[in-house]
């Protein structure tokens, strides 16, 4: 007899959850703990508040884009960078845990990453920018609503901006319109065309 098979595969869509309550560190470990093995979901914490977070085909997608990009220009302007991805930061003494979607080093490795970018397809319930700056994270770039929003650390707050500080030669229109083109081959071209001109 033949095993019954799925017509099709289908993904799940990014949603977000705010487990409600309140939440030890110890407890946040549990949970952690627990969900580990859970593939495509995400776990962070910021003074006491636990999200839960499921990562779709659409998100997974926006951020290997975005991240092959940026490497992309990283590898022709001979900048020396360290992809660390969506490593996580957490520490009991600062009250947070998080896992951007892309984080680099950039020139040489540090306490703590240079650059971390979020994509966001659902608005997100826990203060990213603030789990960011406990960890002193120069910039975090968001994606949403189909744009890059750009955040410099600035004296302990985070200011938006319209260039980076850390690539100021990067053209971030350049980048969001290749992001949003339909072929990776066709985006990949035309933005060493660009930034080669």
């Amino acid at each position: 007899m033949t095993p019954p098979t799925l017509d099709k595969i289908t993904s799940l869509q990014e949603q977000r959850f705010l487990l409600p309550g309140h939440y030890t560190w110890e407890e946040f470990e549990e949970l952690e703990a627990l969900t580990a093995d859970a593939p495509g979901l995400r776990i962070s914490y910021l003074d006491g508040c636990v999200e839960f977070m499921t990562l779709g085909e659409q998100h997974e997608m926006l951020k290997k884009v975005i991240a092959i990009l940026l490497e992309a220009y990283f590898f022709d302007r001979g900048i020396n960078f360290i992809p660390v991805g969506s490593a996580t930061s957490c520490a009991e003494e600062k009250g947070a845990s998080f896992e951007p979607d892309e984080s680099y080093y950039i020139g040489q490795k540090k306490e703590n990453p240079d650059l971390a970018i979020e994509v966001n397809i659902t608005s997100g319930s826990i203060d990213k920018l603030e789990k960011y700056k406990r960890f002193n994270i120069n910039e975090v770039w968001f994606w949403e609503n189909n744009q890059l929003s750009v955040y410099h650390l600035n004296n302990d707050n985070y200011e938006q901006i319209n260039q980076s500080q850390l690539l100021p030669e990067l053209d971030i229109s350049l980048l969001e319109r290749c992001v949003l083109m339909p072929s990776i081959i066709e985006a990949r071209t035309e933005f060493i065309k660009e930034i080669r001109q």
